[in-house]
């Protein structure tokens, strides 16, 4: 029997990028056979858009995995901020997925109390839910961000919040548990930065960029939901599991995507609240980190949830971006691995559904 098998599983957030990959993943069984996906997001134009998505390519893809969409997803409209609405949604759950976020930086930095609401409040109304209507919730994954381990913008002070109220909650509500996930750029994600090159780049240029130091790590959308898959089959309660991935300079990036093509590349300084180099576990939390195969499990360090101190930490400092560089030459394979680079877009959308 695997994990999922007869469950009733909730993402909030769930038509964006991540949740577009991980409900195709659900749908193929990847964990068992789950009896409901409550897809739960206030915008009915993306609801919609999924929808059509799945229908229109019925015929061309597998009959199953449209035939399971059809059966298996129910969309329910309603947002994470409101108290109500979330009660409602997870008053069946077994599994709750918290993709839902505010995640732009500076849109979080002009309008701070928004993320808040979003990024801390609707964590808390999960908890507030479960808690007031006596839910029998399995397991709440946390979906966070690089930009909560030593946060220095609005976007990635209230995720590092909403990691800690999710850890907490492990202590006053020990029937279900909470953990999260935590990484940074996800490839071709919404909003990400290799979308953006590619408009840039078929407009002729110039591609922008903020600063020739910049790194990110890349991590594949597959492997955002394998991140996921990982901490519901393994974590224990109040850990974060980062994955192991590789980073590159965004000037390598850039220069991947343009290939022969003569491009200007402009530098346009580092944005209000953006960091050079993405940092995925600080050096204090580096003490509480323990090896997971392809991820690096962070321990809570609340007491109550401490079962055993590691026997031997996994690093010695803080897990950077800057410290884990590819070459120019992995960088071009890790996108032509991944069908990012320009002109591959359509191969990527047809594969989408396989």
């Amino acid at each position: 029997m695997k994990i999922l098998d007869n469950k009733v599983i909730v993402i909030t957030g769930g038509t964006g990028s991540l949740g577009k990959v991980l409900i195709r993943r659900l749908l193929n069984k990847d964990l068992g056979s789950l009896k409901k996906i409550i897809i739960f997001s206030r915008d009915e134009a993306k609801q919609h858009a999924m929808r059509i998505e799945y229908q229109n390519k019925q015929n061309a893809t597998d009959e199953v995995i449209y035939d399971n969409f059809a059966r298996l997803i129910e969309f329910r409209i309603g947002d994470i901020r409101d108290y109500h609405s979330v009660c409602a949604v997870l008053r069946e759950a077994d599994i709750v997925i918290n993709a839902a976020a505010l995640k732009q930086v500076p849109s979080c930095e002009y309008f701070p109390f928004e993320a808040v609401k979003t990024n801390v409040v609707g964590a808390e109304n999960i908890i507030r839910a479960i808690r007031e209507n006596n839910l029998k919730i399995e397991t709440v994954v946390g979906v966070s961000t690089d930009k909560a381990c030593k946060p220095v913008n609005a976007m990635g002070i209230t995720k590092a919040l909403q990691e800690r109220i999710f850890i907490a909650a492990n202590v006053t509500l020990p029937k279900t548990r909470f953990v999260c996930v935590r990484y940074g750029n996800v490839l071709a994600s919404r909003g990400s930065v290799i979308p953006l090159f590619h408009e840039q780049i078929k407009q002729g240029g110039p591609v922008t960029i903020t600063t020739k130091e910049m790194t990110r790590f890349l991590l594949p959308l597959e492997s955002a939901v394998d991140t996921i898959f990982a901490v519901l089959k393994g974590a224990e309660p109040g850990e974060i599991f980062i994955p192991k991935i590789p980073a590159a300079l965004i000037e390598d990036v850039a220069k991947a995507l343009m290939g022969d093509r003569q491009i200007l590349i402009k530098y346009t300084g580092i944005r209000p609240g953006e960091k050079v180099h993405e940092i995925m576990i600080s050096e204090e939390e580096a003490w509480r980190t323990i090896d997971r195969g392809d991820y690096y499990a962070i321990k809570p360090m609340l007491p109550e949830l401490i079962k055993a101190e590691p026997s031997q930490r996994a690093l010695s400092k803080e897990y950077s971006s800057g410290d884990f560089l590819m070459t120019f030459v992995e960088t071009v394979a890790l996108l032509h691995k991944h069908h990012l680079l320009v002109g591959q877009e359509k191969q990527e959308a047809e594969e989408f559904l396989r």
